[in-house]
């Protein structure tokens, strides 16, 4: 990061990449997750190239993979098409995204359990769906609470 930057703030963000990289997010988008998560407004591509040292075409690939993620949401700046990036304020779409993962591996898993060639692996299958049907029911659980607090 910058110069400009203080080091609470470095520090932040490399916190913050080391716990979303054993997630599997690729270091350049941990970073530009923990370095949006500090910015007030939107910010450039320039602005995140040159502020985290990496080059604006891997500025650009990470902004992408977190929109996909959707922990991060891309503006427009009025009368360019440049683009600029934000954290995103919908806490609950990555959630809502990973229920729908999670369903759909169970509902994999329970395809499973109808073919297995043994009782073994059928029960295996069928608990491993049960588990995933189970966390996917807490988490939103869980949103809803959360909402409910926020009312």
């Amino acid at each position: 990061m910058s110069k400009g930057r203080s080091g609470n703030e470095r520090r932040f963000v490399e916190e913050v990449t080391r716990l979303l990289v054993p997630w599997g997010v690729p270091p350049a988008a941990a970073r530009l997750y923990g370095y949006l998560l500090l910015c007030p407004r939107p910010v450039s591509l320039d602005q995140i190239s040159e502020e985290l040292g990496i080059s604006k075409s891997s500025a650009s690939v990470a902004a992408k993979l977190l929109e996909s993620y959707t922990l991060a949401r891309r503006h427009r700046e009025p009368g360019t098409k440049r683009a600029l990036y934000a954290v995103t304020e919908d806490y609950e779409s990555m959630i809502r995204q990973q229920n729908r993962l999670l369903e759909a591996f169970a509902e994999q898993l329970n395809a499973g359990v109808r073919i297995a060639a043994s009782k073994g692996v059928s029960a295996r299958l069928g608990e491993m769906a049960d588990f995933y049907l189970t966390l996917r029911s807490a988490m939103e659980d869980a949103m809803r609470r959360w909402k409910r607090s926020r009312a």
